[in-house]
């Protein structure tokens, strides 16, 4: 039935933080864009991971809080390229890149780091190693 994450979606709140969190996913991370809708804090855009999509929106009725959803994980070849850009940015990095093993059966090597994006989101950076 099911066949993968089709899209992620992020609510700003109001369109000051909706173009911050356009800029960081477009222009610092290099997302590129599907499609866009709206205007004012009726806006929203699609834009692709790869595999998925992050859809963000400008109408959010409150600041973004903590959820249900702890985290999510962008896959990449470069951890460290992708901090270098986040911190270069002004944002907060505070998992800084390192090799971990999940101790799973089998073993799953990888290489992570977080940030925390412009609505508070925390964002993981993560390449699966060999």
């Amino acid at each position: 039935m099911i066949k993968g994450v089709h899209h992620i979606a992020l609510k700003c709140h109001g369109v000051e933080s909706f173009n911050k969190t356009i800029e960081f996913y477009r222009d610092v991370l290099g997302l590129q864009v599907v499609r866009t809708w709206g205007a004012g804090n009726d806006s929203g855009i699609m834009l692709t991971t790869g595999d998925a999509m992050l859809e963000i929106f400008a109408n959010a009725d409150d600041e973004p809080v903590g959820g249900a959803i702890r985290h999510f994980a962008l896959a990449t070849d470069d951890v460290d390229e992708c901090v270098r850009a986040v911190e270069a940015a002004g944002y907060e990095v505070f998992m800084r890149p390192k090799d971990i093993v999940i101790a799973s059966v089998p073993a799953y090597p990888a290489r992570i780091a977080f940030c925390r994006g412009p609505v508070n989101e925390e964002i993981e950076f993560f390449k699966a190693e060999p």
